[in-house]
């Protein structure tokens, strides 16, 4: 069977979905700077542009409707309505019918038949509760591991999760977040950030709350970011070293997977060890 970092390249090979740099979206990377430098390395935003065409695609529009459910700061008890419910139930009804996620369905269970149901309504169940069930991060039920990861959060005066796209082009469009440049590799053989790079390490501060450091890939499907992050949470560690070739670069990575609560994502992201230019 593939390795864990096989099945990744896989699932970035089947992201038909993903976006094209330049075409479907302008970015902006600016100047790069070490992450302890305070001044603002970009005065103009991240995304120049996104095309509104982008929202009419299936998974793209349901994840963008549950983004706004969250209250961000920690310590605030999430209430989820009936709406929300159906809200999750379709992002994960569309993101189930595309090829990164039967991939990862059916890598997941030949791995773990145990505990990966091999039919769909128990695998959607299993997504249910490992990205959206809500727990305890600080003394309420205010967190699940979709509003983690991908919406972000308030915790003691800095940013905590925040790692998609999506979200950042959406809060850097409502004026809530400032991008402030991208952290400049460490390794002297590593290329330096362009704008049509698939992963970007980055600062920025979110409603007036500093992230340092962020990683986060950059124009991928909605799909390719919850059947990665799947993968590595039921079937790998909690630091997952893999290489992966996105076509224009080669990245080497750390997918770091941590659990909150039992059986619930706590937190995941990619972490660039090293990257180069093909």
């Amino acid at each position: 069977s593939l390795s864990l970092e096989q099945a990744v390249q896989q699932v970035w090979n089947l992201d038909v979905n993903r976006l094209t740099p330049g075409d479907d979206y302008i970015l902006n990377v600016q100047k790069g700077k070490k992450p302890y430098l305070k001044e603002d390395g970009a005065g103009d935003p991240l995304f120049t542009r996104v095309d509104p065409s982008v929202w009419k695609r299936p998974t793209y529009s349901h994840f963008r409707q549950l983004l706004d459910n969250y209250i961000a700061e920690t310590g605030h008890a999430e209430t989820v309505t009936d709406a929300e419910r159906d809200e999750v139930r379709n992002l994960l009804n569309a993101i189930y019918e595309t090829a990164p996620m039967q991939f990862c369905h059916k890598y997941c269970h030949a791995i773990q038949p145990d505990t990966v149901p091999q039919d769909r309504t128990g695998f959607l169940k299993l997504l249910q509760t490992i990205w959206f069930d809500v727990y305890r991060r600080e003394g309420t039920t205010d967190s699940s591991g979709f509003e983690h990861v991908f919406v972000g959060e308030v915790k003691n005066g800095e940013v905590s999760g925040l790692h998609n796209w999506i979200q950042m082009y959406l809060e850097e469009q409502k004026g809530n977040l400032d991008y402030r440049g991208y952290i400049k590799p460490r390794g002297k053989g590593d290329s330096l950030h362009d704008d049509n790079d698939y992963i970007l390490s980055l600062q920025f501060s979110w409603k007036g709350v500093e992230k340092f450091v962020g990683t986060s890939f950059i124009g991928v499907s909605p799909e390719f970011e919850m059947a990665l992050y799947t993968m590595c949470f039921l079937v790998g560690a909690e630091e997952n070293p893999v290489t992966l070739d996105t076509g224009t670069d080669t990245f080497e990575l750390v997918i770091k997977c941590y659990s909150m609560a039992q059986g619930k994502i706590g937190t995941t992201f990619p972490e660039v060890t090293s990257h180069y230019e093909e």
